[in-house]
């Protein structure tokens, strides 16, 4: 509680013991027990080794022998080289401007345009233009002219073929015509028997009807798994986390009676 000055006048709360912590273990950090700087006296030291610089060629001679990667040609042997001629390919050269003789496919004598004395030669024919009219060939072409039809009565004087024509059909006066109008057997409906004679019975297809009953689903055969039921048999220890406690809770320490 605060006063009329300004002056806290609380009580002061009680410290917990547990709540004064101290160092941990990580807290102290013990000497290294490896190398030799900052060993620890307590322990025994054991022998360190440590790669050194390679040593230059001012204290050994230098070795000139090839190492395990020299290249041996395989045709030198102990005998000397191999006595088996090897060839090589060159690149074509060029051809000399002076020797262009044209070979046996550069000829074609089929399609030669000369003729040989004594050689049998196909006509040849060629399409001229068309020769231009002369000025005294007035005369008119034979399409100038239009003759006259002999279908039909048109010219007296030439005999003419007969020719006919295709009326409509007349409703009346037809061969097909159907003076009577009376209506044909197929124009009339077969009376139903069942105006006349006893009905027959007519059935007719209603909803299906359920039962009274439980209307909640059960279960089948095969919602049960008894293989997998563990309460009748023996199990391994099982557990759980169970909820922090307060660091702080005095653990019970009571007197054991002898």
């Amino acid at each position: 509680m605060t006063g009329s000055g300004g002056v806290d006048t609380q009580a002061p709360r009680p410290k917990i013991a547990a709540m004064e912590r101290g160092p941990g273990p990580s807290r102290y950090a013990l000497p290294s027990l490896t190398g030799r700087e900052g060993h620890s006296p307590t322990k025994k030291i054991f022998p360190a080794y440590s790669f050194g610089r390679k040593v230059g060629g001012g204290f050994i001679a230098p070795d000139c022998s090839p190492g395990p990667v020299h290249n041996v040609d395989p045709s030198f042997t102990r005998y000397g080289r191999e006595g088996v001629p090897s060839y090589s390919l060159y690149a074509r050269h060029k051809e000399l401007t002076a020797f262009k003789t044209p070979g046996p496919g550069a000829y074609r004598p089929e399609q030669s345009q000369t003729c040989f004395q004594g050689e049998k030669k196909m006509p040849a024919y060629s399409m001229a233009a068309r020769t231009r009219y002369r000025k005294r060939d007035a005369n008119p072409s034979p399409n100038t002219y239009t003759l006259p039809t002999l279908l039909g009565e048109r010219v007296p004087y030439k005999p003419s073929s007969a020719c006919y024509s295709m009326a409509k059909r007349l409703k009346a006066g037809d061969f097909a015509a159907d003076y009577a109008k009376t209506p044909g057997p197929a124009r009339y409906d077969s009376v139903s028997a069942e105006l006349t004679q006893p009905r027959r019975p007519s059935y007719s297809i209603q909803a299906r009807q359920f039962m009274p009953g439980d209307p909640t689903q059960k279960p089948g055969p095969g919602a049960h798994c008894p293989e997998r039921c563990n309460v009748t048999k023996r199990q391994a220890p099982a557990y759980s986390l169970g909820i922090r406690h307060s660091e702080f809770v005095c653990p019970l320490i009571i007197e054991v009676s002898d």
